[in-house]
Formats: C-alpha cells, sequence, structure tokens
C-alpha cells in the first residue's frame, strides 16, 4: 500500500468524520452445499449448525475493527447459497420452515440481515425453483432480516418471461401479506437480471455456486466524500471532475481494502472482494443526488442527469480497480429513491420521475430499487417494469434489478416509513395508465441477444 503519511490518516478521518465514509457492511458468505437432506427439518438443523458456527464470531470482529481503526462498520450480515439449490433435495412443498430457520440463525450470532433466499431461473425452473418461488410472500411475511432474490434475466440465455408474469404477481402477495408493515416484505426481496454471485449488498446478496466454501467480502460507500470533493471545483470541466471522482474512489476503496484484509485474518476465511458501491443512506450529507447535482444540475432528474450518472459510475469503477485486484458485485453507484435524501427531495419537487429513473438505471450499477408505488398498481404493470430493467441488463450485459413496492391503501401523495438505512418513500406515479397484461400474459423467453455469442 505504500508509505502512510500523517496528510493520509487526517484526510481519513475528516473523510469518516466529517462526509459520512463508511464501511457499509461485512458480509460473510457461506457455502450450504453441504447441508443437503430430504427431510427439510434435518436441512433446517444442518443450515442453522453451519451458519452459527461459520459466523459466529462475525459481529464481534467488525466491532472490534470498528473500535480499533476508528471506520464505522455499519452492517455485519450474511449470503448464503441459493436457497433453491440448497434445498432441492427436500421432500415439501414450502420452503418457509428454511426461511425461519434462517432468521433464528442470523438473530442468533447478531447479524443485521441474511441473504440467499433465492433462486436462479434465468432458463427455466427445476423443483426446487418451484417451490422456492412459492414459498417468497409467505417467508417474507414470517421472518424479520431475510432477503429474497430471484434472478430472470442474463445476457447470455436472455429473459424468462413466464418468470416474469410470476413475479409481478409474487410482488403483490408478499405486499399484501406485510401490509400490516407498509408492504415490508417488499423492501426484502430484489428481481435481478445479470445477478452477480459475489454482491455483498442487500437485499440482493447470495452466495454463488462457484464461490469458496466461505468468504468474506466488504461493501464500502461515501457519497458524501465524493459530493465534498467536487466542491473545490466549480468551475471545473468533466475531464477534471472524473479525475477527482477516480481519486476519490481509490482513497475510499483503500480503506475497504484495509478492513477485509484485517476481516479475512481475524476470521480465518478468505477475502472475496470490495464492492465500491456508492450507496446512499437517508442521512443528510450521504446521497448520490446531491454528487449529481454538485456536477451543475439545478436538481437530480434535470436533462443531463443520466450524462452526470455515467460518468461519475465510470470513475468510481476505475478508481476503485486501482486501489484493489478484487473489485466485484456490483461496484458503482446506487439509485435508490427511499434511501436517498437527495432523490426522495427529488421526487417530492417535480424533477425525478420513475421513466427518469429506468433511463438512468442504463448507466448505473443496479436499477429501480426501493420504488413505492399505489397499492393499486397490477401484477401485470409490475411485471412489465420488471420486463424492462431485465431487457435494459441483458442488452447492456450488465446488472440491472427491480425492488419495487405496491403499498396496499397507499395514493400519490402519501410517504411511507421504514427506518434505518431503508428510509422512507413518497409514493410514486406511474405516468402511463395503459396495460401490458396481453404483452406479460404471453410468457416463454425472450431470446438472447446478439453479443451472447462471445464464444
Amino acid at each position: 500500500m505504500g508509505v502512510i503519511t500523517i496528510e493520509d490518516i487526517l484526510e481519513t478521518n475528516r473523510m469518516i468524520t466529517e462526509n459520512k465514509l463508511d464501511v457499509r457492511t461485512i458480509t460473510m458468505g457461506i457455502s450450504l452445499r453441504d447441508c443437503a437432506h430430504p427431510e427439510v427439518e434435518q436441512f433446517c438443523r444442518n443450515l442453522y449448525e453451519k451458519i452459527t458456527t461459520s459466523a459466529e464470531h462475525l459481529v464481534k470482529t467488525g466491532e472490534d475493527i470498528e473500535a480499533e481503526y476508528g471506520i464505522p462498520i455499519i452492517n455485519k450480515r450474511i449470503s448464503v447459497t441459493p436457497i433453491a439449490i440448497a434445498a432441492e433435495a427436500c421432500r415439501t412443498d414450502s420452503f418457509v420452515p428454511v426461511a425461519l430457520a434462517m432468521d433464528r440463525a442470523a438473530k442468533a450470532v447478531g447479524v443485521n440481515f441474511i441473504g440467499g433466499f433465492s433462486a436462479l431461473v434465468e432458463k427455466g425452473f427445476t423443483a426446487g425453483d418451484r417451490v422456492l418461488l412459492d414459498s417468497i410472500p409467505e417467508a417474507l411475511a414470517a421472518t424479520d432480516i431475510v432477503c429474497s432474490s430471484v434472478n430472470l434475466a442474463t445476457t447470455k440465455v436472455g429473459i424468462n418471461m413466464d418468470c416474469v408474469r410470476e413475479m409481478g404477481e409474487i410482488v403483490k402477495r408478499t405486499a399484501e401479506l406485510t401490509k400490516d408493515r407498509e408492504a415490508i416484505g417488499c423492501a426484502k426481496l430484489v428481481i435481478f437480471a445479470n445477478a452477480p454471485g459475489d454482491n455483498p449488498f442487500m437485499a440482493g446478496a447470495f452466495h454463488g455456486v462457484s464461490e469458496a466454501e466461505k468468504v468474506v467480502s466488504v461493501g464500502v460507500s461515501g457519497p458524501g466524500v465524493v459530493k465534498h470533493a467536487l466542491e473545490e471545483l466549480k468551475s471545473a470541466d468533466f475531464s477534471e471532475i472524473a479525475e477527482t471522482i477516480k481519486r476519490t474512489a481509490f482513497k475510499i476503496t483503500r480503506v475497504g481494502q484495509l478492513v477485509a484484509r484485517e476481516a479475512s485474518k481475524r476470521l480465518g476465511v478468505p477475502f472475496g472482494i470490495i464492492d465500491l458501491s456508492l450507496a446512499p443512506t437517508p442521512a443528510v450529507g450521504d446521497s448520490v443526488a446531491n454528487v449529481l447535482e454538485e456536477m451543475g444540475l439545478e436538481s437530480c432528474g434535470a436533462p443531463g442527469t443520466t450524462a452526470a450518472l455515467a460518468l461519475l459510475n465510470d470513475a468510481v469503477k476505475k478508481g476503485g480497480l486501482m486501489a484493489s485486484s478484487h473489485v466485484g458485485g456490483l461496484s458503482g453507484a446506487f439509485i435508490p429513491v427511499s434511501e436517498d435524501k437527495g432523490m426522495i427531495d427529488a421526487v417530492n419537487r417535480g424533477s425525478l420521475s420513475l421513466e427518469k429513473l429506468e433511463a438512468m438505471t442504463c448507466v448505473c450499477s443496479v436499477g429501480l430499487d426501493m420504488i413505492a408505488v399505489e397499492g393499486e398498481t397490477s401484477a401485470a404493470t409490475i411485471s412489465g417494469i420488471i420486463a424492462d430493467e431485465a431487457a435494459i441488463g441483458m442488452i447492456n450485459n450488465k446488472t440491472t434489478a427491480v425492488r419495487i413496492i405496491p403499498v396496499p391503501g397507499k395514493k400519490v401523495g402519501d410517504t411511507v416509513e421504514y427506518g434505518g438505512l431503508l428510509g422512507h418513500c413518497p409514493i410514486m406515479p406511474l405516468c402511463s395508465r395503459f396495460s401490458s397484461a396481453a404483452f406479460i400474459a404471453r410468457g416463454g423467453r425472450i431470446p438472447a441477444p446478439l453479443r451472447s455469442l462471445t464464444n
């Protein structure tokens, strides 16, 4: 890492104390492939023992590193092998007991979230996939910290439109079963195209099938640090802005690298990746939208927003890659509405629409994230939104995702409150009131694009 000067130490301290730099998460990925058993009760016992044994010291290690280095570590999390794969041998028609066991195990070791109640169905369904999908609404209603994800498209194989149709219905059922909690179940469900198997961020984290037995990955965040750096460049051109973001991302990634290597050493678990994603929080001064506005936009969503986000995302990746040999996950900029005060303000002042957000997802790290819509929004409309995002991911060979929350009883103008990192959501209007039901009902598979033929 070279010589660390007193100026480096002071600058890092300023980034933490004044600009809200933090390590958003230390996530331990755990393989459950050796837990397989035909009896679901025994599988649950195997799962509980594997998780509680593997992650026994995860939270304490994170707290120790935080205290010793003065670097805030906001969440400690676990991701596991997609349950549709790990539990497929179980003779059962419901994986809800598995979700409950995951919830108990995660609470026993003290983590904030556990991800991996997941299925990879871009090309079709196995028996385990079918059980998993059918179990999602009840599983998310019955648990507190279990997160679910479904990958239904890739650039290599196309889009599973049968699953797109089903996911609209699953989102609606999940909202209904958690309507007493503002449909929070939907905040724990992500629908992906090109999902990475090493993503440490929730709700989309799972432990990919090509990963090692256990790994430790770190997600770093620092939109406030980037905004602060740009405040000094009021008259700079975009070349200088890009260089400044790259240098800032380099410094942020170095902090994550330090934490990741220390956690790996203390836990005796291999280091996986650094995910350098500018993941905002609802706190003032920790907003990706405000970074874009610092480049000269009057409000996020104004013409030029997509170009500004493209510059930001690319510069963040370039800076991160210089700082670590193992950058992975999503790495770039997140644009979740509820978790970003600047995004919320932009929605409330009318500059940011769902349609503009969709355009922005073409150049950012993930997709339509933490979007609250009216409870009466139809399953077919939600499926149409999912299909559009999946198409953006498939054609552009990038990860896209949808985390949409149709809140029962809520209308445009209302707000839902989740608290913590999930923040609060204004109910966003859908500009089009026209139906996509006949389109979604067709099913089948949208073929992979020409660019998939890279062999």
